[in-house]
């Protein structure tokens, strides 16, 4: 089963295509990286990665296609980056990774900005 990995390139994707890979070489499977920018971050990995993207649906919210996709794809993680925001932030934006943590089948890792995975 793979480990998924959103990112979108930012400081917050990168490093959770960090801890993504790590957790991959850990369990011995594959990295599933749904691609959520506009070009994929370059890779250079010591397990198997699949690059995909999401559906360009205007109507889907991000994270019920990244859940529909772990679902589909029998993930055994979801690996996701997350920033600080403020309570104001959070309530009026609302939380693509809240959502996800909430509502997925599956672990859920959330990484923030600063992650080095161990050698």
């Amino acid at each position: 089963m793979s480990v998924l990995v959103a990112t979108n390139g930012s400081p917050e994707g990168r490093a959770a295509m960090q801890a993504g890979l790590h957790e991959a070489l850990l369990r011995g499977t594959d990295v599933l990286y749904l691609n959520l920018a506009d070009t994929p971050l370059e890779l250079s990995a010591d397990v198997p990665v699949q690059v995909t993207e999401l559906p360009r649906d205007p109507d889907a919210h991000p994270a019920d296609a990244l859940l529909d996709a772990a679902v589909f794809n029998e993930v055994s993680l979801i690996v996701v980056g997350t920033r600080r925001r403020s309570a104001v932030g959070k309530l009026i934006l609302g939380s693509t990774v809240q959502q996800i943590l909430l509502e997925a089948s599956v672990p859920v890792l959330s990484v923030k900005a600063d992650y080095v995975a161990p050698r």
